[in-house]
């Protein structure tokens, strides 16, 4: 891959222009030898999937090229991660509540060019407790309707008020059970969010839940009603934490399952791919997930 080359630059290399076009000109070795795909996705708009892509996906480079890169695709959500950088040309800017005024100014700018909108964002949000009001004000200003996280039980407490305060949603991301995290499981996370309100609920990682030897479709089932944003993610190995990322629907976790439980659960809200795959073949690999929520949701709507 080409790395920080500028929006002209890429539709340029690749042969799309502007949204919903055609994938299929990217230079070199198209995966697979598959045909040109259309992308884009108005299907699942109209089901109320926001498709996005997670920042990690992309984060060798910075957001503003990653920008560059998801607007050709034809998608419009971004979720920045608080730990990556913003701009390759001031590598110590993270996307975070550390920005200037100027710099959030600056953001939202870019933003609006690209026609993007960051209604998600990873944070640390509990991590800190005293600077949890910060992280809600920085969401606020950036237009986020959800911040994914995973704080402490204890860190809940302090977050849930300001959820409320500034009606921004807090969904706790699971991680693997080989990373130690405290959410691996459904009934974790369940546990978690019992007694409070609704804007507290869960990111469910589809991915991480193979990884741990858990079934996507039953953890979904299990999390109904508390379900407020997804990251995308197929794994290639059954139960192996170090499994790589494969496009969606070619792993174990059944993808097409998993996205006709979510059409049953009349699920609304933004699903952030994040493909933790470096692949030489990112930008053809992302986009052929992009291209597989966007079938599958044209073949539930019909049904």
């Amino acid at each position: 891959m080409r790395y920080g080359i500028g929006r002209r630059g890429f539709l340029s290399a690749t042969g799309v222009w502007g949204a919903g076009l055609v994938l299929g000109g990217f230079h070199g070795d198209v995966l697979g030898g598959e045909k040109p795909v259309t992308l884009g996705t108005p299907e699942a708009e109209k089901l109320g999937w926001h498709v996005g892509i997670a920042e990690y996906t992309f984060r060798r480079f910075s957001l503003y090229e990653t920008l560059d890169m998801v607007a050709a695709m034809g998608v419009r959500c971004i979720e920045p991660a608080f730990f990556l950088k913003l701009d390759k040309n001031r590598p110590d800017l993270k996307v975070n509540e550390s920005l200037s005024a100027a710099d959030r100014r600056e953001l939202k700018t870019r933003l609006a060019d690209h026609g993007m909108r960051m209604l998600s964002f990873y944070s640390n949000v509990g991590d800190q407790l005293d600077r949890c009001r910060e992280i809600f004000e920085f969401a606020k200003e950036m237009g986020v309707a959800t911040l994914v996280a995973e704080p402490t039980l204890q860190a809940l407490d302090r977050i849930e008020p300001l959820c409320e305060e500034y009606a921004i949603n807090l969904a706790i991301h699971n991680h693997p059970k080989a990373a130690k995290s405290k959410y691996w499981k459904p009934e974790k996370t369940l546990a978690a969010c019992h007694g409070r309100g609704k804007r507290i609920g869960v990111c469910c990682d589809t991915g991480h839940w193979v990884r741990s030897g858990l079934e996507p479709v039953e953890c979904l089932k299990k999390l109904e009603g508390r379900i407020i944003a997804l990251h995308l993610k197929d794994v290639g190995v059954w139960n192996k934490p170090e499994a790589r990322d494969v496009p969606l629907g070619r792993g174990k976790a059944q993808y097409a399952a998993v996205l006709g439980e979510l059409y049953r659960q009349r699920f609304q809200g933004v699903m952030s791919i994040e493909y933790e795959h470096d692949s030489p073949k990112l930008l053809e690999e992302v986009g052929l997930c992009v291209t597989y929520v966007e079938n599958r949701a044209k073949e539930l709507a019909k049904n």
